[in-house]
């Protein structure tokens, strides 16, 4: 056995370019939910990769976007904070989009000359369009460069295999058998959350919370917490339709013989207001 390297990588980036999905794909395992709607990461949350003699800490971040919320002041504060004291930064971009000004920002805030670019979604992109986000990614001046896929896996192998080069030896920060840091109550709560972004409609997103109640196993409860009257309506669904399939793709997700019990609740307004989302853990 040679020295051990260990230490943090951060994905920072704009809301969905996929940064959840990488972790998720490097780890192995479901680390962080992923959805198409913006801002589904709201927590800075760890994913543990273990080889020989290597300990790889994923840092997922929320994507950084134009605040108009609290809660969205909130997020991108957590977003800035995570980053900051990492071994590696990582910009993850989206190959089927344009490199715009978004981007721009993000890159503003992060050391350049000693982050990587990762450019994400290779597998739905064109080859033009790939090459066109390296292309204009270049004048950022970073590190280095990995067009990858988090879907397929194309790319990512040699983006850990770099990583693990840029790591100081140093101390295994969790036990090998750790995959993640997030309570298992909280990826509950995030796991009920998915399956409402998954099957709810566009304008609900940012308007839904989630937190575990009640936890006597095999007994879980999980509120979700919506902004008005009418929104309880909606996330219920005609005769508890809606209610009823997040409840069966949560627990499809969960081990056997787990009851998972679903409320909905109004607390008015709940993202502007500063108290409520310290009291939600965001």
């Amino acid at each position: 056995m040679g020295e051990t390297r260990s230490g943090f990588v951060a994905f920072v980036g704009r809301p969905n370019v996929g940064k959840s999905s990488l972790v998720n794909t490097i780890c192995g395992r479901k680390i962080s939910i992923v959805s198409d709607k913006p801002q589904t990461t709201r927590h800075r949350i760890m994913g543990v990769l273990n080889r020989d003699d290597v300990q790889l800490v994923f840092v997922d971040t929320p994507g950084l976007h134009k605040p108009v919320s609290a809660l969205g002041e909130r997020v991108n504060a957590t977003a800035i904070d995570s980053s900051a004291d990492v071994d590696v930064q990582c910009l993850v971009l989206d190959a089927t989009k344009s490199f715009g000004s978004g981007d721009r920002w993000v890159a503003d805030r992060l050391d350049m000359p000693r982050a990587i670019v990762v450019v994400n979604k290779v597998d739905i992109a064109s080859r033009e369009q790939v090459l066109a986000m390296l292309g204009a990614a270049s004048a950022l001046g970073a590190e280095a460069y990995f067009p990858v896929s988090a879907r397929s896996g194309d790319g990512v192998d040699a983006l850990v295999d770099h990583l693990v080069t840029r790591l100081p030896v140093g101390p295994r920060y969790f036990p090998d058998d750790e995959v993640s840091d997030m309570p298992e109550e909280q990826f509950v709560a995030e796991l009920v959350r998915e399956q409402l972004l998954a099957v709810t409609r566009d304008e609900l997103p940012y308007s839904i919370a989630t937190r575990v109640t009640e936890w006597e196993w095999p007994r879980i409860r999980v509120d979700i917490l919506v902004e008005r009257d009418s929104q309880k309506g909606m996330v219920i669904g005609k005769g508890g339709r809606i209610l009823k399939e997040v409840g069966e793709r949560a627990r499809a997700q969960m081990p056997d013989g787990v009851y998972l019990e679903l409320r909905v609740k109004v607390d008015k307004d709940w993202q502007r207001k500063p108290d409520r989302i310290e009291r939600l853990g965001y």
